[in-house]
């Protein structure tokens, strides 16, 4: 079934219509929540939150961009005001890789790389780590980011092509060690 089906569904009160479109779409919710609060827990209140509030505000979905991209504009947006809010407590206390995986298992990286890289991500600024994320992590288009965050896709484009160069900037003695 489809996800404007299954939103037509949720909007007459069919609660089986609700968990069909929170299945489908929780894991990619949890990824996008998870790199920006850093911390499992957080970034489970704020998967909750994501869906709490697309289902209350789901009369307003008009359906000009794809379900996901609506839900990843809310999470986002849920996720980036909790980082916020805890940005002078932004201790990690688990890195990425102890995340309890709601789907898949990640591929393994070489240990002390997946350390190095995990931290220049950290280290960027909101706007490059969140572009960064959106798309090379998590595949959204330009397109998605800018209505997601409210930009414009060149702004997407710039903060991706600088967000890749700090990285590079970052790792660039670790390509050195490698053989």
């Amino acid at each position: 079934m489809t996800d404007q089906a299954l939103i037509a569904r949720a909007l007459t009160g069919d609660p089986s219509a609700e968990r069909a479109l929170y299945d489908a779409h929780v894991d990619r919710v949890y990824r996008l929540t998870y790199r920006i609060a850093g911390d499992s827990d957080r970034a489970e209140d704020y998967t909750q939150e994501t869906f709490i509030r697309a289902f209350d505000r789901l009369g307003s979905f008009r359906g000009e961009s794809a379900f996901s991209t609506w839900l990843g504009a809310i999470a986002m947006s849920v996720a980036l005001n909790g980082a916020r809010k805890t940005r002078r407590l932004r201790l990690r206390e688990l890195p990425i890789e102890e995340a309890a995986p709601l789907g898949h298992m990640p591929a393994i990286a070489e240990p002390d790389l997946r350390t190095r890289l995990h931290q220049a991500i950290d280290d960027l600024p909101d706007g490059y780590r969140t572009v960064f994320v959106m798309h090379d992590v998590e595949g959204y288009t330009h397109e998605e980011i800018g209505r997601a965050l409210g930009v414009q896709t060149g702004t997407s484009k710039a903060q991706l092509f600088r967000a890749r160069a700090r990285l590079r900037e970052r790792l660039a003695d670790f390509a050195k060690e490698s053989p």
